[in-house]
């Protein structure tokens, strides 16, 4: 199965794009596992992935939450500002 996610702040700019598409097997995927298999596709964003915070439907998902092929996917790293 394939889902679209959204990339804000830092992520984007270390990925070079604000949305991708990932290819995925797991039934179900949930944040946390998300976030391990884009660590392992994406090693140089890894950090900001292990941060990140994962939006599901426009909410802030927790770790185990299951996550549906057609859903809306956004992950939000930290961000300063000041």
């Amino acid at each position: 199965m394939k889902i679209s996610i959204f990339l804000f702040a830092g992520l984007a700019e270390r990925l070079g794009t604000s949305r991708i598409t990932f290819d995925y097997s797991e039934s179900p995927l949930t944040p946390e596992r998300l976030k391990q298999l884009l660590s392992n596709a994406y090693p140089d964003a890894a950090p900001l992935l292990s941060a990140a915070l994962v939006a599901v439907n426009q909410e802030y998902a927790v770790a185990d939450y299951p996550i549906q092929e057609t859903d809306e996917i956004a992950l939000i790293p930290p961000v300063s500002g000041g």
